[in-house]
């Protein structure tokens, strides 16, 4: 089996909050979000055997515990994607998903087979901007992982499920109603960094969340991730 292999980094302690982790960028993304930090990765082609990116996983396990898949959008390769986060675990890592959620049979086809314990699922924006902002239909896909995460989270078939919002100025009234969506995720809110916006402080991000009455978890370059709010 080949897949378009977009990186790896063979230690990370940011893709998965406590845990060290391998990371496997896959190759390819039908959205084009106008903030994405790895558009160098959305397109082109770069083969590998499978069997050669199992051979980093496994060189990691001395550091690593865990491995992340990441993009691109590594469910666009879902084949692939199920084949790797399988062997992974019979390795004896911990897998995890970062992704739009705009493949949300992948996602079930990993839940399904006990196959990922953390997902991290970009929320974009409500779901009346959604296909604009992505350049394509989506809304109605990533409700649908969504809703499979949740009951996941709901029934013990998924230990973590964050969802992450990259949050822009102008657009702090659109949390309420992804707030409400999310109920029962981690809620991750995200400085949103673009070439001609400036980006929310720390301070005002909590200033965005502090209506919503829940504990969030509130990213930022300048002090990285920070949780903010009520336990729940």
């Amino acid at each position: 089996m080949y897949v378009n292999f977009g990186g790896f980094v063979p230690i990370s302690t940011v893709d998965w909050r406590g845990r060290a982790a391998c990371t496997v960028f896959l190759r390819g993304c039908p959205a084009r979000c106008f903030y994405c930090h790895n558009v160098a990765i959305q397109g082109g082609e770069d083969l590998r055997d499978a069997d050669d990116i199992l051979a980093m996983i496994r060189e990691s396990r001395t550091v690593a515990g865990a491995v992340v898949f990441s993009g691109g959008e590594p469910t666009l390769q879902g084949a692939a994607l199920v084949h790797l986060a399988a062997a992974a675990r019979r390795m004896g890592f911990s897998v995890g998903l970062h992704t739009n959620g705009i493949f949300p049979r992948v996602i079930e086809d990993l839940l399904d087979g006990g196959l990922v314990e953390m997902i991290s699922l970009d929320i974009k924006t409500t779901w009346e901007r959604y296909d604009d902002l992505l350049g394509l239909t989506a809304a109605d896909a990533v409700k649908q992982s969504l809703a499979a995460c949740r009951r996941a989270k709901a029934d013990g078939r998924l230990e973590t499920c964050l969802a992450v919002v990259t949050l822009f100025r102008g657009r702090e009234e659109d949390l309420p109603a992804i707030a409400e969506d999310t109920r029962g995720l981690d809620l991750v809110l995200q400085q949103g960094v673009a070439p001609g916006f400036v980006p929310l402080t720390r301070q005002e991000l909590k200033a965005a969340a502090a209506p919503l009455g829940r504990r969030v978890y509130i990213r930022t370059r300048e002090d990285g991730e920070v949780a903010y709010g009520p336990e729940p």
